[in-house]
């Protein structure tokens, strides 16, 4: 008899063991994919330094350092593309000597190029990450060569990548033809100049546009 009531209560023991571990909750880790990088929205004002180098596309050029600043607008128009309007200044060491057969020399050597700036519009698409656009721009463009004002156009394109909510960095691609189709001079000497810009710069995204929940 004493053996059995210690069978049954050894048998009491682990089915009630069992139960108890029947109760208790799995172990199982569920499997958590890794978050997805937030969207960034692009609407909006933002302003930025860049800095470059460049050349003369026409005659003998040395190769000139460029930089300044800029301000522009995006808007962005459903979940891939992006408009918006730019200006920029810059200055810039460029100049060029060399043989001048189309008499673009100004009186008393080469041609340089102080300073340009631009207004142009932007166009681009956002592609596989909203924080990465593709652009291109173009415009109107004006600067100081020989001397004179002269007016022209700008047409290029570039990248930007958005490394953080406000921030963003870019490299960009311009020519730019001042004084030539369509160019004409406001100053005494005609010194016209085609030029080829590449540049990196860091905008600053004021959001002055309120972005709905998650956009950033």
């Amino acid at each position: 008899m004493k053996h059995d009531n210690t069978a049954l209560a050894l048998a009491a023991v682990f089915s009630s063991g069992a139960a108890l571990a029947a109760d208790l909750p799995s172990r199982k880790i569920a499997f958590e994919p890794p978050p997805t990088p937030p969207a960034f929205a692009w609407s909006g004002v933002y302003a930025g330094l860049d800095i470059g180098a460049g050349s003369l596309a026409s005659g003998k050029s040395d190769v000139g350092v460029s930089g300044g600043g800029l301000v522009g607008y995006n808007h962005r128009i459903g979940p891939l593309f992006v408009v918006g309007l730019e200006t920029d200044i810059q200055g810039t060491s460029l100049s060029g000597g060399g043989a001048d057969p189309l008499g673009l020399r100004p009186p008393g050597g080469a041609r340089t190029l102080p300073w340009f700036g631009t207004v142009r519009g932007r166009a681009g698409v956002t592609g596989f990450d909203s924080r990465v656009l593709f652009y291109g721009t173009g415009g109107f463009a004006y600067g100081e060569t020989g001397q004179a004002i002269r007016e022209g156009w700008t047409a290029g394109g570039g990248l930007e990548w958005a490394f953080a909510p406000y921030w963003s960095v870019k490299t960009e691609y311009l020519f730019t033809d001042l004084g030539k189709g369509g160019g004409r001079d406001l100053g005494p000497f005609r010194a016209a100049a085609d030029f080829h810009t590449v540049r990196v710069g860091v905008n600053y995204h004021f959001d002055l546009l309120k972005q709905p929940a998650g956009a950033r």
